[in-house]
């Protein structure tokens, strides 16, 4: 049962890295919400903070623990005035790390990974019961029980929806740290999958993406009792009133199979946008990284999206001054993103993960170089960023609604091939024409009701990150 509203608490969850953990944050909100906690949009004064962290990028247990500085100075506050305020690290570093946490913020209340959140009930009630229980770590790899014990969806999702289908990674790359935080590959039932899609629905969203660790190796038991790779459920979707788009996220080269290319071809709800990161384009590398493609099969999966889905937007991963990369292994990569062409993609200089393979290899590249080669790299993906965009000014695009910025009367949304698309809207432009009598009419301001509609847009300017242009309007 929910807590009074007089009894309602704050929330605060602070979201480190990837997709996967923006889901998790949203889950726990909807777990802690019948307890009497409410989001919030900060710290300050909230009765529990909870670091939901990502141990990806450089550095990233140092940017939790200064987070935990910070929090540590609102907690002393909140003491004082008689409060209580539960400090809980999640997610991935919380799994690698935890006794690490523990031991040096003695502040810390709770430390938990990505697998056992769905207990935080029971997590939360022996840190705020009459006994105040002693400081918890939980870290334990009960997937299944995880998905099976989730509560339903909070009902307001907005127009742009995650939805987690897959979790975990059995590819141990000699970089990743995946395997060991998040657990051997796990596929969700796809009554289940089917079913939160429903709710997300009902409660607004138009553009859902499919989320897992590697999303096409997806492997869930179907309704009619087989199994269902990636497509097949992209099918199913398909066939749902009230979804218009269908992405997926983050793929692996090596469980990109004939359907799934066919997918991007016969469906027309699976948008045109593919990211499917290769990390190097030097198969001395890749052989380094545990990759098991080469760079050639990698061009080749390439060729057969654009020849299914020949306006496909790409998008990659690469990682730059991985252990042994010589100037050439770097032209390699560098080449390959000449040769292919990118809507977009991420690029970051190589760090080492405690515990990963990587972390003992030696040939070491200096920082200066892996400096001067990711500068490098990133420059040539922006300019093939904003080349991409531009090919797109003064044509008309379709945009899904996400946000209306009433103080700067600005509709924000995105293109099926996931650009960003800010709309300025002009005190002649006939609003009101563009609302569906379908929506309901108590919302307000007017523009908000174009928020989860999908209009035609003139664009006039383009940049690396977004296009601009106004609403075509009758």
């Amino acid at each position: 049962m929910s807590a009074n509203a007089a009894t309602r608490k704050k929330l605060y969850i602070k979201t480190y890295g990837c997709q996967m953990n923006s889901y998790d944050t949203k889950r726990m909100e909807d777990i802690l919400r019948p307890l009497g906690y409410d989001a919030a949009q900060d710290a300050v004064n909230a009765d529990m903070v909870i670091l939901n962290t990502c141990h990806i990028r450089e550095k990233a247990t140092d940017k939790v623990f200064s987070d935990l500085g910070r929090i540590r100075l609102l907690k002393t506050a909140k003491e004082k005035q008689g409060g209580q305020m539960v400090v809980a690290v999640a997610g991935c570093v919380a799994q690698a790390e935890g006794d690490v946490i523990l031991s040096r913020a003695r502040y810390v209340d709770m430390v938990f990974g990505p697998q056992t959140y769905y207990q935080l009930p029971e997590m939360v009630a022996k840190i705020t019961g009459a006994y105040g229980a002693e400081r918890i770590i939980n870290t334990d790899f009960p997937i299944e029980e995880k998905f099976d014990h989730l509560p339903q969806e909070n009902q307001v999702t907005g127009p742009a929806a995650f939805l987690s289908i897959q979790e975990g990674c059995d590819k141990f790359c000699t970089f990743c740290v995946v395997p060991y935080t998040r657990g051997a590959e796990y596929s969700r039932a796809a009554s289940d999958i089917l079913a939160e899609a429903a709710r997300l629905i009902a409660g607004g969203a138009r553009d859902i993406t499919l989320l897992g660790q590697n999303v096409n190796a997806y492997h869930g038991r179907g309704s009619d009792g087989s199994v269902w790779s990636l497509a097949r459920l992209l099918q199913e979707l398909q066939n749902m009133d009230g979804i218009e788009r269908l992405r997926y996220t983050t793929s692996h080269p090596c469980d990109v199979t004939d359907d799934l290319i066919a997918a991007h071809r016969d469906l027309p709800k699976v948008m045109p946008y593919l990211h499917l990161p290769v990390q190097s384009g030097s198969d001395k590398i890749l052989k380094a990284m545990n990759r098991k493609h080469t760079a050639q099969s990698y061009f080749d999966t390439i060729d057969k999206f654009r020849t299914a889905r020949p306006d496909i937007a790409l998008s990659s991963d690469f990682i730059i001054g991985f252990p042994g990369e010589t100037d050439d292994d770097f032209a390699q990569t560098y080449q390959m993103v000449e040769q292919i062409g990118f809507a977009a993609a991420y690029s970051f200089k190589y760090s080492a993960r405690p515990g990963t393979p990587a972390a003992n290899m030696q040939n070491l590249v200096r920082e200066d170089v892996k400096d001067q080669r990711l500068q490098s790299l990133q420059s040539l993906i922006q300019k093939q960023s904003e080349s991409f965009n531009q090919s797109f000014v003064n044509s008309q695009v379709s945009v899904l609604i996400d946000d209306f910025n009433a103080p700067e009367m600005r509709l924000h949304g995105r293109t099926p091939h996931n650009q960003s698309v800010h709309i300025n809207l002009k005190p002649s432009d006939n609003v009101a024409g563009n609302i569906s009598p379908t929506l309901p009419s108590a919302i307000s301001p007017l523009p908000q009701r174009l928020v989860g509609q999908t209009l035609p847009v003139r664009t006039t300017s383009a940049g690396v990150m977004a296009l601009h242009g106004s609403l075509v309007v009758a």
